[in-house]
């Protein structure tokens, strides 16, 4: 048992600090932070925070959007939840809760700023960093522009780092209006994960 993830992971399931926040939103849940790393993960794969399919089976990407990106990624379901080889770390590790509108909250940035540099010094060094959607890339890049600019200069990144948009079924528009990144940016990020996982 590797006793630092042991600590670190149980103090993360543990944590509450937005126990109020959650409450009060539509949803009116509970915090329930899911945690996905291990030391020697060779890919981080940073995204959003849960929804509520992943807040209910307590797993991240159990849900269409999980689906889409493990198409992406052309990575197996057995491959892509190997925790030893692929560490899934959101801006936040709990499900925030809908608004009014049915629409998922943002990630409440208490979380990143509470765990995020512990779980990083504990990975460690990172062959390649997936970074998803526009919260994800603002704290990961510092990227002062939108997630279409930040995704389109790929190259300038690449092959440490690729920037992705949320592979919700919500950007399918998005997909078709940058066809550049299905032609272009998906086979170099297949290449790069394969050869980062078997080369």
């Amino acid at each position: 048992m590797d006793t630092k993830l042991s600590d670190l992971g149980s103090r993360i399931s543990a944590c509450r600090i937005c126990s109020d926040r959650f409450a009060a939103t539509v949803t009116a849940h509970s915090p329930r932070p899911v945690a996905w790393f291990r030391s020697g993960a060779r890919i981080l794969i940073a995204g959003q925070a849960p929804g509520m399919r992943v807040h209910n089976s307590g797993r991240p990407f159990t849900d269409p959007s999980g689906d889409r990106l493990r198409e992406w990624l052309e990575l197996s379901e057995d491959e892509f939840f190997d925790q030893g080889r692929v560490a899934i770390v959101p801006m936040a590790f709990c499900f925030p809760g809908y608004d009014a509108k049915g629409s998922d909250l943002p990630p409440p940035p208490i979380c990143a700023k509470t765990w995020h540099t512990a779980v990083e010094q504990y990975l460690g060094d990172i062959s390649l960093k997936v970074i998803i959607g526009g919260h994800a890339q603002k704290w990961h890049l510092k990227s002062p522009v939108g997630v279409t600019e930040t995704v389109r200069s790929w190259r300038e990144l690449a092959p440490k780092v690729f920037p992705l948009p949320h592979p919700s079924w919500r950007n399918t528009g998005w997909l078709k209006r940058n066809p550049w990144f299905e032609t272009d940016l998906l086979p170099a990020l297949r290449a790069r994960v394969n050869e980062v996982l078997n080369g």
